[in-house]
C-alpha cells in the first residue's frame, strides 16, 4: 500500500511541474512570435483581445487608484483595459503590501487579495511602488499568481530625480535588483520625481536626468515605459525625440496632475512626431477627448 501511494505522489508531482513548465513554454513562446518590437507587446495582447482594433497606444483606457474593493470593483466591471493601483507596506502589524497611496498607511484591501480578483478579469495591470519596503514581498505575491495572469503587467517606480520633483525617488539600484529578475516578460515603468507650481515657470526634463535615466535602462532586457509628465513636454522634446531613439524597447506614457495647466495641443508634436505604438496617453477624460478631437491628431 506504501508503494501505491508512493508512485501516486510522484505521479502528481510530475504532472504539475509538467502543467508548469507547458504554461511558462506557452508564454515565451507567445512573446517570441510577437510581430512588433517589445514596446508593442502590450499593444497586441488587447488587439488579440479585441478590445482596441489597431495598434495605437493612445486607445488605452486607464482606471486610476484602484486602492480599495469598491475601487477595484469598479475598474473591474469598467471598460478600462489597464488598473493602476499603488502599493506601500502597512503601516502596522501585519506589515503585508496594501493599495494604498502616501498619506495612507492602512486599506480595506491588501495586495494579495487584489491580485485573487483581477486575474480573473485579463486585464492589464500596473502597479506603482510608493516604498522599496514593499517591493520585495509584493514581487513573491506577484509570482504565485503568475501562472493565472493573463493581460500586462506592468511595474512603476519613480527612480531619478526631475523637474521640481520634492519626493524621494526610490533606489534605482536596489529596485531594478529587486524587479528585473523576476519580471522579465512585465513592462517597466520607470519615472522621475516632478512637481508643478502654477504660479512659475516650470522647466522640462533636463539632458542630465533624460541620460541618468537611459543609462540605468540600457542594459535591461524588458520593455520600458517613461512617464512623463504632460504639461513639460513642451519644452522637453529634443530630450525625448533623443531618448526614444536609443532602443525599440522603450516607450512613453504621458500623464497629467489633477492641477497642472495643460495645453493638449501642445502635444500633437508628440503624436505627429513618434509612432503611434509608442505613446501612452493617460490623461483626464475630457482632455483625452479634446486632444483625439484635434486637426492633425489622426
Amino acid at each position: 500500500m506504501g508503494l501505491v501511494k508512493h508512485k501516486w505522489y510522484r505521479f502528481v508531482l510530475c504532472t504539475t511541474v509538467i502543467a508548469s513548465l507547458v504554461v511558462c513554454y506557452l508564454k515565451l513562446h507567445s512573446l517570441s512570435n510577437s510581430k512588433g518590437p517589445m514596446s508593442e507587446h502590450t499593444l497586441e495582447y488587447f488587439l488579440n483581445k479585441g478590445t482596441i482594433q489597431r495598434k495605437d497606444a493612445a486607445d488605452i483606457e486607464w482606471y486610476h487608484a484602484a486602492n480599495s474593493k469598491s475601487k477595484l470593483t469598479e475598474a473591474l466591471q469598467g471598460s478600462a483595459q489597464m488598473i493602476e493601483a499603488d502599493v506601500f507596506l502597512r503601516g502596522q502589524d501585519p506589515k503585508v503590501p496594501i493599495m494604498a497611496h502616501p498619506p495612507d498607511n492602512d486599506s480595506d484591501i491588501t495586495l494579495q487579495d487584489w491580485l485573487k480578483e483581477v486575474v480573473k478579469s485579463g486585464k492589464g495591470i500596473k502597479l506603482d511602488f510608493k516604498s522599496l519596503a514593499a517591493v520585495s514581498p509584493s514581487m513573491t505575491l506577484l509570482e504565485d499568481v503568475r501562472d493565472q495572469l493573463q493581460g500586462p503587467v506592468w511595474i512603476n517606480a519613480d527612480i531619478v530625480p526631475g523637474p521640481r520633483g520634492t519626493a524621494t525617488p526610490l533606489d534605482p539600484h536596489v529596485f531594478l535588483q529587486e524587479v528585473a529578475q523576476k519580471s522579465e516578460n512585465d513592462v517597466l515603468s520607470l519615472g522621475w520625481t516632478t512637481g508643478w507650481d502654477v504660479d512659475a515657470d516650470n522647466p522640462g526634463y533636463s539632458w542630465e536626468m533624460v541620460h541618468q535615466m537611459e543609462e540605468l535602462c540600457r542594459s535591461l532586457k524588458q520593455p520600458v515605459t517613461f512617464p512623463v509628465r504632460a504639461a513639460l513636454l513642451p519644452v522637453s522634446f529634443p530630450q525625448f525625440q533623443w531618448l526614444l531613439k536609443q532602443s525599440d524597447r522603450y516607450s512613453m506614457t504621458v500623464w497629467t496632475g489633477k492641477h497642472d495647466v495643460l495645453t493638449v495641443e501642445d502635444l500633437l508634436l508628440y503624436r505627429q512626431n513618434f509612432s503611434k505604438t509608442r505613446i501612452y496617453y493617460d490623461l483626464l477624460e475630457s482632455q483625452i477627448k479634446q486632444f483625439k478631437g484635434l486637426t492633425g491628431y489622426t
